[in-house]
């Protein structure tokens, strides 16, 4: 018999490439709040509810669950609800899991790169530096010790946590809102542009998850960024380059998009680099390190 694993995020980009990816190795259940096919179960995180038939023989959980962070603008109701949709959402899967006393083989989180702070430095970031102390490093924090207590409530045998750059898909994420303007000549690096911002492949990031299942050493915390840097400046002209457009249009002043998008605004003005040393001393290969090549493959297919 397969090995189940149930995935929650359902509709989200990542969960629906890597059911794809690893649906012939392992038995694939999705938790989502609309149940709409045979393998998926509902949950309810805000009446705190569960279908409790979806950890019958469960294996491994992937949690991907969270609400999108560059959504909505952050008011007070938005932040609280971005913490719980990662927070509270894990406390319920391990209060079913106590019920039913389920213990998994792995319990592998989706976590993000902003664990470091949101800000602009020339320092690379790996996964011993202490978080930074700002929201999104603080959601990030609050996520990751979510998932450390199935560890320590003896609710998993080990506990991954997948520190997340910018997804590169043709289907959704950071290139769905870049691509558009610059199709319609308007695109431009927004503020300074020299903001780093670490990037993954989606076909990359869906393999980490797959070896992070596969491979019982993989324990802890791992940023899933590409080996290869850039700017938000860079990265705007190779969009461009790649769609065959010019770049004419000046900067987006910092001040605009803090009009726009309020606290949000901090998060698309500042970035700063991580390592992936670590999880290729794992084994790991990316089949995209290079941002040329993963640009032409998602933009062109």
């Amino acid at each position: 018999m397969k090995e189940v694993v149930l995935i929650t995020g359902a509709g989200g980009m990542i969960a629906k490439e890597l059911a794809k990816k690893i649906g012939n190795d392992y038995e694939i259940r999705f938790l989502t709040r609309n149940k709409k096919h045979e393998n998926e179960y509902e949950w309810d995180i805000r009446k705190g509810s569960i279908d409790e038939a979806a950890l019958d023989n469960v294996s491994h959980i992937i949690h991907l669950a969270g609400a999108n962070i560059s959504e909505k603008r952050w008011t007070p109701e938005r932040k609280r609800e971005l913490i719980s949709s990662r927070v509270d959402s894990a406390e319920l899967l391990r209060t079913a899991l106590r019920k039913n006393k389920i213990k998994l083989k792995s319990f592998i989180s989706a976590s993000g790169i902003n664990f470091y702070g949101t800000k602009t430095s020339e320092k690379i970031y790996v996964e011993t530096d202490p978080p930074g102390n700002d929201f999104l490093s603080e959601v990030v924090v609050l996520w990751e010790r979510a998932a450390d207590d199935f560890k320590e409530q003896d609710l998993a045998e080990r506990v991954v946590k997948i520190r997340t750059a910018v997804v590169l898909s043709e289907k959704d994420g950071a290139l769905k809102k870049m691509v558009p303007p610059i199709q319609n000549y308007i695109g431009s690096p927004l503020g300074s542009g020299q903001q780093y911002m670490p990037w993954i492949h989606i076909e990359d990031i869906c393999s980490i998850y797959e070896f992070a299942i596969k491979n019982t050493a993989i324990d802890g915390a791992y940023n899933a960024v590409s080996p290869q840097h850039t700017t938000n400046k860079e990265l705007t002209k190779k969009i461009a380059k790649v769609l065959g457009k010019p770049l004419w249009m000046p900067n987006v002043p910092g001040f605009v998009l803090k009009l726009i998008f309020g606290e949000l605004a901090s998060a698309i003005l500042e970035g700063s680099r991580a390592s992936s040393q670590k999880i290729q001393e794992t084994g790991f290969h990316f089949k995209f390190p290079d941002l040329d090549e993963a640009l032409s493959d998602v933009l062109h297919k």
